[in-house]
């Protein structure tokens, strides 16, 4: 079932269910454009006088029943416990999660409170007006430690899927063309390292496993972020996030053609972000130094995110630039992203 395929089954049949098993009469719904690689379709519903909401329509059988109720239950979890998290709305049955079948698919149902603010591209990537830039990068890192301090002590009911329930040695062989040998040697060594690191409640948990500045926004009165999109969370080590987190300044500084340059600013934005990290929750020394490593695995999430996208639509595989330079990152062990 494809995209366009469940709007049009919305418009008819799934949108006026979802109104009546969430209270929606008199809100207008309309849909948001998906982007590439978008596994639900989403809707912003809005009325006078009340809070914005988003409805998600998971139509994909890539996730089960219990991997999406691991999702909007850690969701829950964390805003209750103070999580700046865009909260999941129960169910006029009390449900976190509603079921729709039509024509023998089972749609998964969702409702979200809207996230306060915009995100940074729908503010031309400018920052609060005379305040230093300086202060989003230290809330960005001090956003993200709350929810792994929260995550240290969440035990789920629905237990959503590790890292390696994905992640594994046959899934690399089976998804790298062979025509990148050196690229699929690289990324089994990769997980076989992975594989050999400790897993403990301090370095190892449940992860947004997105952690950028498409995936939460800002409320630019006040500078509080606010994150949404779970639909990749996993239990993973935390330092995937920070090197999210790392990943996310390039973009401040990719054009600057002196590497010192460079490497100097994403010294200062790191330093800057870890500290409001380690305003929340506590990182061990013996993890940071394990950032280039897992600046790789955000590569190579990225990378098999492409394969996959082309494999599921039937295209053959194709690098395009950016891809073909992340590949060369890992070919090559250019440590940073040569940043």
């Amino acid at each position: 079932m494809t995209y366009n395929e469940v709007i049009k089954i919305g418009d008819a049949y799934l949108l006026p269910l979802a109104s009546e098993l969430y209270g929606l009469e008199g809100y207008k719904t309309r849909p948001v454009e998906a982007h590439d690689g978008g596994r639900n379709v989403v809707y912003t519903c809005e009325k006078e006088g009340a809070g914005a909401k988003m409805l998600r329509i998971a139509f994909l059988n890539d996730r089960s029943r219990e991997d999406l109720l691991g999702e909007v239950e850690y969701i829950r979890y964390l805003f209750e416990h103070g999580g700046s998290v865009s909260n999941v709305v129960s169910s006029r049955k009390g449900n976190l999660l509603e079921e729709i079948i039509h024509h023998n698919h089972t749609f998964y149902v969702c409702l979200f409170e809207k996230a306060r603010g915009k995100r940074l591209v729908e503010n031309n990537y400018r920052y609060r007006e005379g305040v230093p830039i300086t202060e989003y990068y230290y809330t960005c890192g001090k956003t993200l430690g709350k929810l792994h301090q929260l995550s240290k002590g969440y035990t789920p009911v629905h237990r959503r899927y590790s890292f390696f329930d994905k992640y594994t040695v046959d899934y690399i062989e089976e998804l790298i063309p062979d025509s990148l040998s050196l690229l699929k040697e690289k990324l089994v060594q990769l997980i076989k390292t992975l594989e050999g690191l400790e897993r403990n409640c301090e370095s190892f948990g449940m992860i947004h496993f997105d952690y950028n500045d498409g995936n939460y926004t800002i409320d630019f009165d006040t500078g509080q972020i606010t994150v949404f999109d779970f639909d990749n969370s996993c239990f993973g080590w935390y330092m995937y996030d920070l090197a999210d987190l790392w990943r996310s300044g390039v973009g401040w500084i990719q054009f600057e053609q002196d590497a010192g340059k460079r490497k100097k600013f994403m010294d200062d934005y790191f330093e800057t972000a870890l500290a409001g990290y380690r305003s929340e929750t506590r990182i061990e020394n013996s993890m940071l130094d394990k950032l280039p490593l897992f600046i790789q695995v955000t590569l190579m999430e990225n990378i098999a995110d492409e394969f996959e996208q082309m494999r599921n639509n039937g295209e053959e595989p194709e690098c395009n630039e950016e891809m073909s330079y992340l590949i060369k990152c890992l070919e090559d062990d250019i440590p940073y992203m040569a940043q």
